[in-house]
């Protein structure tokens, strides 16, 4: 099989089942079997480089981009795969920060068409997209891959990993249809990405948690285990112009006054995780001034991402309600205005809309542009502006994110505010209308 172009490769890819799109009610049979005998058609790629693995509720993207950042400064070429992509698929894999070219990810998605042929049991589209990613990091022969989570950890496909050091960033409610339904059961989920020998960093803070957590470290034979607040931690977190100014200490070193061009005091959080994670894959603190120049480079569009001016536009992922919660405290400390705020907000299936939304109240949101996003897993917009109308909100209902937008903006004077959040696919829609030339 071979493919004329990248459109016609992400057609084909595109014909897969994709859990993305449609996510299952539960996991029937879990099992990483499929997705073992994918890569070992293609002469197991995930053993040809070191990788940190990263799993978490949120902040896994923010802080994948931080540590990507860290190892390029010590010289390193580095492999990143993360999801899912704003724009282009190409995004979600990149080495030393840029996405993979057209030309390569054909080239790849080539060579998994024909090795499909000997699978009994058809890969669904992100076992694909993982696939590829390993075997073109394989290829480039990076140093050393930083590797997302998908969802989960335990029975995630990029669980094939086995991560020298395995990253859990925090834990709060997502996806219980399937990881669920209580914190402990995704906390067990999350951990499966511990692995014997390996370093383990938990950017979680419950005592509860931490306990299980541990021990499930402990008990799969990992080397090490470090935990914010106890071994690493942000100790100072400050506001500063575009982005927030930190002190982070961990088991090696101090570090102090480190700019991270981010929004949100969260990113203080992700910061340390990825400076401990840093810390413990080279077994050295690193020089300070190589932080300084990592951090000062870091970008990750679609979070607390400011796109406009007069009136002030702020996209932002949250998906979630501790993303949301997130969302508002940075609202309240970072993006206040003289005039009145309203979100456009579109939601996935499986999401609480109250409970987001009553988050979005407390940082003065009071009117909100309901849409729907593009995604097959979308909440009817109809059903957020049920729970808008009954917290006492004013609501404008349209039907798609594009038209929400520019209705949020029609209604909104120069010192206005307007959020875009509920979820990427609003957030990517919002991006491509006001800023479609950047990356």
């Amino acid at each position: 099989m071979t493919f004329d172009d990248l459109p016609q490769a992400l057609a084909w890819l595109d014909a897969h089942i994709d859990f993305e799109s449609k996510m299952p009610s539960k996991r029937s049979l879990p099992t990483l079997e499929r997705m073992r005998r994918l890569t070992g058609l293609l002469g197991d790629p995930e053993t040809a480089f070191p990788a940190i693995h990263i799993t978490g509720t949120n902040g896994k993207g923010s802080t994948a981009a931080m540590v990507t950042a860290l190892l390029g400064a010590r010289g390193l070429s580095v492999g990143t795969y993360t999801s899912p992509n704003l724009i282009r698929v190409n995004e979600r894999i990149a080495r030393n920060g840029e996405p993979i070219d057209d030309g390569a990810l054909t080239e790849v998605l080539e060579s998994l068409a024909r090795l499909e042929r000997l699978m009994d049991d058809p890969p669904t589209r992100f076992e694909l997209l993982t696939a590829a990613a390993l075997a073109w990091f394989a290829d480039e022969a990076v140093d050393v891959a930083v590797v997302e989570v998908g969802l989960g950890g335990r029975w995630d496909c990029t669980n094939v990993v086995n991560g020298e050091v395995a990253v859990l960033t925090n834990v709060s409610y997502d996806h219980t249809e399937v990881l669920g339904p209580t914190l402990e059961d995704i906390a067990r989920d999350k951990s499966g990405i511990f692995k014997i020998g390996s370093r383990v960093i938990i950017g979680e803070t419950d005592p509860t948690l931490v306990g299980l957590l541990r021990k499930a470290a402990v008990d799969v034979g990992a080397d090490e285990v470090w935990v914010r607040g106890a071994d690493f931690a942000c100790v100072s977190n400050r506001l500063a112009v575009g982005g927030r100014l930190i002190d982070v200490r961990t088991p090696a070193a101090a570090y102090g006054e480190l700019l991270v061009p981010l929004h949100g005091s969260h990113q203080g959080d992700n910061a340390s995780c990825a400076l401990a994670a840093v810390e413990a894959f080279f077994g050295s603190p690193l020089d300070e001034d190589l932080v300084e120049e990592a951090f000062a480079g870091v970008g990750v569009p679609g979070r607390l991402e400011v796109i406009g001016r007069r009136p002030l536009v702020v996209v932002d992922g949250a998906h979630n309600v501790a993303g949301m919660i997130t969302l508002a405290r940075s609202l309240i400390e970072e993006f206040a205005v003289d005039g009145e705020a309203q979100a456009v907000v579109g939601m996935l299936t499986g999401r609480d809309p109250v409970a987001m939304l009553e988050a979005l109240l407390t940082a003065g949101v009071r009117s909100v542009v309901a849409c729907a996003p593009e995604s097959p897993r979308a909440l009817p917009a109809e059903v957020v502006a049920e729970a808008a109308r009954g917290l006492g909100m004013d609501v404008v209902i349209v039907t798609s994110p594009v038209e929400a937008v520019a209705t949020a903006l029609d209604r909104a004077g120069e010192d206005d505010r307007v959020v875009v959040c509920g979820s990427l696919y609003v957030v990517a829609e919002a991006r491509r209308l006001l800023v479609p030339d950047r990356p």
